[in-house]
């Protein structure tokens, strides 16, 4: 979703050429540019309060960045050192040179950054399609992930809420272009207000200047001219994973992860629904849930402080930092 930033922001220099404004920095966050063969991240740091704590790394939803935990990450600074990922063609990342937007194509470039790095493990969070690549991850290498926290993970309904159609409605050829067309009249704000609506359980949790940063995040993003296509693409890669049985089905894999799982799900998601926390705490072996009754598809947002006390109860009994 489109990200709402804390009030206290700065605005981050311009470090490339393609970048059309610059993006806004919680206070106490750091920007980096990481390039890999074919792909290059934009990371978003937030050092822990102390020397020597365990590394973190946050992945964001559809149409989201790395701004998306601005709200999360310094309530989890006394227990993490936190970098959260911009996904390729996401946020303040380019797009990758192969064009893989499929939930195995972010779940690589997250490997990738991860290896890079030498940070694993790492205790990994993920929200809605940021959940499945994060599921994905932990499956596959289990060695980069210490505990695993999904926030309304985008996996496979089948019977998913009629709020949640037009998302998967961009998957479709030509879809994405004509919502475009058809929408090219909206203001910015138009255009954040209605995700916000669809996003969160009360809309009203934001404030004026929250909005703000949010209208000018989204008047950045519509200057850049892959805007659309990497919406579609992504969308088109969540639809993927959802038809994809076998071994590599998301579910299927769900049930690998060796990790300390906490899974959280908002009441009024619109996006997730919340009937299917229980089969994810019945796929996740050992797993926790967090409930939260009034919060929608981005508890982090909507309610940081719930999320963050459950995921230091997750830390602490996984041997604390």
């Amino acid at each position: 979703m489109s990200s709402t930033e804390l009030p206290e922001t700065r605005t981050a220099a311009a470090s490339s050429a393609s970048r059309t404004r610059a993006v806004r920095v919680a206070e106490g966050e750091e920007l980096r540019s990481v390039a890999l063969p074919g792909l290059t991240l934009t990371v978003r740091a937030r050092p822990g309060n102390r020397t020597g704590l365990p590394p973190a790394l946050y992945v964001h939803g559809l149409g989201g960045s790395s701004q998306n935990w601005s709200a999360l990450m310094p309530l989890l600074a006394d227990h993490v050192d936190g970098e959260a990922v911009d996904l390729p063609g996401f946020g303040d990342s380019p797009p990758p040179d192969d064009g893989n937007y499929s939930v195995t194509g972010h779940a690589r470039a997250v490997i990738r950054l991860l290896d890079a790095g030498g940070r694993g493990p790492v205790h990994l969070l993920g929200n809605s399609l940021g959940g499945a690549v994060a599921t994905r991850v932990a499956a596959v290498r289990p060695d980069l992930v210490r505990t695993l926290t999904l926030v309304s993970p985008a996996l496979p309904e089948l019977r998913a809420q009629r709020t949640a159609w037009p998302t998967a409605l961009l998957a479709v050829p030509g879809v994405a272009s004509f919502f475009a067309k058809l929408t090219k009249d909206w203001t910015a704000e138009q255009r954040v207000k209605g995700v916000l609506a669809l996003c969160y359980g009360d809309p009203g949790l934001v404030t004026d200047e929250g909005l703000r940063h949010a209208v000018e995040e989204m008047e950045r993003r519509l200057e850049l001219p892959y805007f659309w296509d990497v919406m579609a693409r992504s969308s088109r890669g969540i639809v993927d994973a959802y038809t994809l049985g076998g071994q590599h089905g998301l579910w299927r894999q769900a049930e690998r992860v060796l990790a300390p799982t906490l899974l959280v799900y908002g009441r009024r998601d619109r996006l997730v629904s919340y009937r299917m926390a229980r089969k994810a705490a019945a796929a996740f072996r050992g797993s926790r849930l967090l409930t939260l009754p009034e919060a929608g598809h981005v508890a982090m947002m909507e309610y940081p402080e719930a999320v963050a006390q459950a995921v230091r109860d997750l830390i602490a009994d996984d041997g604390g930092s």
